[in-house]
C-alpha cells in the first residue's frame, strides 16, 4: 500500500523545468535511493515530500498521521543552543537513543555550543536527533557527508535494520547498494522507478535506454516505410487509409528519447621531473592531537594515494601541508621544480555570487590545454554541462552541486601534474563522479585523495595511508577493499627505507605479473586480435531475397485486409461467414505485424551495411 503518492507534479524555477507531469508511489518499508545529475531536482523532491515546498501543478498525497523525519544538506540551528538543549527531549528513552547515536557519530561533549562546531559536526548532531525520533519516514539528503568510514558502516547497519520507509539522496554507491531496495531516477523532468539496489539499477537503466533507442529506431524505420507508401499514392477516402495517414502524422511528430549529457574531461600530459614531493621527518600537531610525528615519505611518479582515517585525525591538514598552505611544526616538505599542484579543498571555496560563471574560469585561464589542443573557457564550460545561458548567469544562481562542479573545473583547468583532492565527491552527482574516476585513471601525474567514498577509493587509488590521530601512519597496498582485508588480518607490505613501498607499474595490482614477450604470446595475441575484429555486416542470400520482395508482400497483406473488411461489411447478417472472416482478418493482421517487424529489421540492417561501405 502506498503511503505517499506523487501525482503528476510539475515544477519550474525561472526558465528551467525541474519536473514535468511526474508521478511516483512510495510504499511502506521502501528504502529508496534517489539518483540523477546535479540540478535535476533531487533535493527539491525531498523538500516537496517533506511538505516544505509545493509543486506548481499536481499534488503529493501523504497518509494521515505520517511522521516524517528530514535531514537537509544544510540543517537550520537555533542561536546560542548547545548540543543537549538542541538534541535531547527530556524523555529518558528518547534521550538514550540520541546519546547512543551521538556517541556512534563521534560527538561526546554534549555541553558544547552549536556555533562552535564545524559544519560536519553540526550535521552529525542533526542526524542523531532525527534518527532518534523514530519517524515513519526518513528523508535524508547526503547523509554520509562528513562521516568517516566507521560512522558510515554504523549508519548502513542502522538503516538496514530500520523498519520505516527511507527516501535518500546520496552519491555513495556502496551505501546505495547495501541499504536500498529501490532506486528512483530523476531524468529530464520524469521519475523512473527500479525495483533494485544500485548495481541492479545500472543494468535496468541500460536495458531501459536500449529499449527506448530500439523503439526510436523502429519508429524511424516505420516512418520511412509509411512515407514510401504515401509517395506511392493513397486513397484518402478509405477509412483504413485515413487511419494510416493519421498514424504517419503521429510518427512524424514523435520525439526521440532524451539522453543525459555527461561531463567530458580531458587533460594534456605535462612534464614531471625526477623529484616530486618528499616529506622528511615531518611532525605536526594541533593541541593534543598529533597528526604526524617524525614522518617521512617520497611520493612516486604517477602514484595514486588515498588518505583515510577518523574525523579529526588531520587528513585535511596533511593536504594543506602538501599544498603549501600551512607549514609543518618540524621537518621539511620538498616539492620538485617541475611540480604544479592543483588543490581541491573540502571546504566550499568562497565564490563571488555576482560574478559570471564564464568570468570565474577566464580568471584562471582564457584557454585550456587538452590532448586535442587549446580550447576556450566557454568550450570547457560546455564540456562540464554549463550551457551558454548558465555561463553568462551569476554564480549565485547555481545549485550547490553545480558550484562544486565549477570549482572542480577550475582546479583541472590549471593543467596541474599533481592533484590534491579533499573529499572531491562532496555535492557531486554520481555520473560526474564516474567521469572524474575515469579521468583520474588516465591522468598523467600524481593523485592524492582524501575520501570517505569507498567506491571512489576502490576505483582510483592503489595505495592507502591511514592516519590514526596519534601521529602514526599505516600504509596498505591496493584500494579500500584490500585495506579492509588487510585490517582483518593481513599485515601491511614492508616499506623501503625512504618510507615508500617498492615501486609498482601503475594500474597493476601486486599479484599480477607482466606478460612475457615471447613468440608464443605474440602468436596468441594475433589470434585474439583477429577473433576480436568486428565481422563485416552483409545480407544472407535469404535475407537479400526477402529484402527485395518485402514491400510487395506488405502491400498485398494490406490489400487483403482491406478486402476482408469489405466482405465483413457485406456479411454482417451471416454469423457463420462473419466468424470465418473475423478469424481470417485476425490471422492476416498478425502476419502483417510480423512482416512489418521484419521490414524494420531488414531496413535497419541495410542502413548499417551502407554505412560501413
Amino acid at each position: 500500500m502506498n503511503i505517499i503518492n506523487i501525482e503528476h507534479i510539475s515544477k519550474v524555477y525561472g526558465e528551467k523545468t525541474i519536473y514535468e507531469d511526474a508521478s511516483f508511489g512510495i510504499q511502506q518499508g521502501d528504502k529508496i535511493g534517489i539518483v540523477g545529475i546535479n540540478g535535476t531536482g533531487k533535493s527539491t523532491l525531498l523538500r516537496m515530500t517533506a511538505g516544505e515546498e509545493v509543486p506548481d501543478t499536481g499534488k503529493i498525497i501523504r497518509q494521515n498521521g505520517l511522521k516524517i523525519g528530514y535531514i537537509r544538506q544544510n540543517p537550520f540551528f537555533p542561536e546560542d543552543a548547545d548540543i543537549r538543549t538542541y538534541a535531547f527531549r527530556g524523555d529518558p528513552e528518547a534521550d538514550w537513543r540520541v546519546e547512543s547515536a551521538l556517541m556512534e557519530l563521534g560527538i561526546t561533549d554534549f555541553e558544547q555550543k552549536l556555533k562552535h562546531l564545524s559544519g560536519g559536526q553540526k550535521r552529525r548532531v542533526a542526524l542523531a536527533r532525527t534518527l532518534a525520533e523514530e519517524s515513519d519516514v526518513l528523508l535524508l539528503d547526503e547523509p554520509t557527508n562528513h562521516l568517516d568510514e566507521g560512522m558510515i558502516r554504523w549508519l548502513e547497519e542502522y538503516l538496514r535494520d530500520y523498519r520505516g520507509t527511507l527516501l535518500m539522496v546520496t552519491h555513495d554507491r556502496y551505501f546505495l547498494d547495501r541499504v536500498t531496495n529501490r532506486i528512483l531516477e530523476i531524468s529530464h523532468g520524469k521519475l523512473y522507478g527500479y525495483e533494485a539496489d544500485y548495481s541492479g539499477f545500472l543494468e535496468l537503466k541500460a536495458a531501459r535506454e536500449e529499449m527506448e533507442l530500439a523503439s526510436e529506431r523502429k519508429r524511424r524505420s516505420i516512418l520511412r516505410m509509411e512515407l514510401e507508401w504515401a509517395k506511392r499514392g493513397c486513397r484518402a477516402r478509405s477509412t483504413k487509409q485515413r487511419a494510416r495517414l493519421e498514424r504517419l502524422e503521429t510518427l512524424k511528430n514523435g520525439s526521440s528519447p532524451a539522453v543525459d549529457r555527461t561531463v567530458e574531461l580531458d587533460s594534456a600530459e605535462t612534464r614531471m621531473g625526477r623529484k616530486t614531493i618528499e616529506l622528511h621527518h615531518v611532525s605536526k600537531s594541533f593541541g593534543k592531537i598529533k597528526i604526524l610525528e617524525d614522518y617521512s615519505y617520497i611520493v612516486l611518479r604517477n602514484q595514486r594515494l588515498g588518505i583515510i582515517g577518523p574525523n579529526g585525525c588531520g587528513k585535511s591538514t596533511v593536504m594543506k601541508m602538501l599544498a603549501g598552505i600551512i607549514s609543518p611544526d618540524a621537518g621539511q616538505i620538498e616539492v620538485g621544480e617541475t611540480i604544479r599542484i592543483g588543490y581541491l579543498a573540502q571546504e566550499e571555496q568562497h565564490m563571488d555570487d555576482s560574478q559570471r560563471v564564464i568570468d570565474y574560469v577566464k580568471d584562471i585561464a582564457e584557454y585550456i590545454t587538452t590532448r586535442e589542443g587549446k580550447i576556450s573557457a566557454s568550450a570547457l564550460l560546455e564540456r562540464f554541462l554549463f550551457t551558454p545561458d548558465m555561463q553568462y548567469a551569476p554564480i549565485g544562481k547555481l545549485s550547490g552541486g553545480e558550484k562544486r562542479r565549477l570549482y572542480l573545473l577550475g582546479v583541472l583547468a590549471e593543467n596541474a601534474n599533481v592533484l590534491l583532492l579533499d573529499e572531491a565527491g562532496n555535492n557531486l552527482d554520481i555520473p560526474t563522479l564516474t567521469i572524474l574516476e575515469d579521468y583520474l585513471n588516465s591522468f598523467s601525474g600524481i593523485v592524492i585523495a582524501v575520501s570517505h567514498d569507498r567506491y571512489f577509493l576502490d576505483n582510483v587509488v592503489d595505495r592507502i595511508l591511514e592516519l590514526d590521530g596519534e601521529g602514526h601512519v599505516t600504509q596498505y597496498e591496493g584500494g579500500y577493499t584490500e585495506y579492509l582485508e588487510a585490517k582483518k588480518g593481513r599485515k601491511p607490505e614492508a616499506l623501503r627505507e625512504d618510507g615508500a613501498f617498492p615501486e609498482r607499474t601503475a594500474g597493476r595490482t601486486g599479484s599480477e605479473k607482466p606478460s612475457e614477450n615471447t613468440a608464443e604470446s605474440q602468436e596468441k595475441k594475433g589470434r585474439d586480435w583477429k577473433k576480436d575484429q568486428p565481422q563485416k555486416l552483409k545480407f544472407s542470400y535469404k535475407e537479400q531475397r526477402e529484402y527485395e520482395t518485402i514491400d510487395e508482400d506488405i502491400a498485398s497483406l494490406e490489400e487483403k485486409i482491406e478486402s476482408i473488411g469489405r466482405q465483413i461489411e457485406a456479411n454482417a447478417t451471416n454469423s457463420v461467414r462473419l466468424k470465418e472472416l473475423m478469424e481470417e482478418q485476425e490471422k492476416t493482421q498478425k502476419v502483417l505485424e510480423e512482416k512489418t517487424e521484419r521490414w524494420v529489421y531488414l531496413n535497419d540492417l541495410a542502413d548499417r551495411i551502407a554505412k560501413q561501405e
